[in-house]
């Protein structure tokens, strides 16, 4: 299993653009919803300003978004 670094919402949205996410729409309070209109799916981003997103919170992230953790790291 693959370590995770620590990231900010940030760092995570720029990932997912380069998968080809791009932003849907405003959730509740500080979430944001992406979608990848290529692969149909959504995930959601809690956006904190400066704040580290939580290991178990950028893995489910990750797996909602349908790809790998080691894929996500390369992008």
């Amino acid at each position: 299993m693959t370590r995770l670094p620590s990231l900010t919402a940030r760092d995570v949205i720029k990932k997912l653009k380069r998968a080809g996410f791009v932003f849907d729409r405003q959730a509740k309070g500080s979430h944001e919803i992406w979608y990848n209109p290529t692969t149909k799916r959504r995930t959601t981003i809690p956006n904190h300003p400066g704040v580290d997103i939580p290991k178990g919170t950028l893995r489910a992230i990750i797996k909602e978004a349908g790809i790998t953790v080691e894929e996500f790291l390369e992008l």
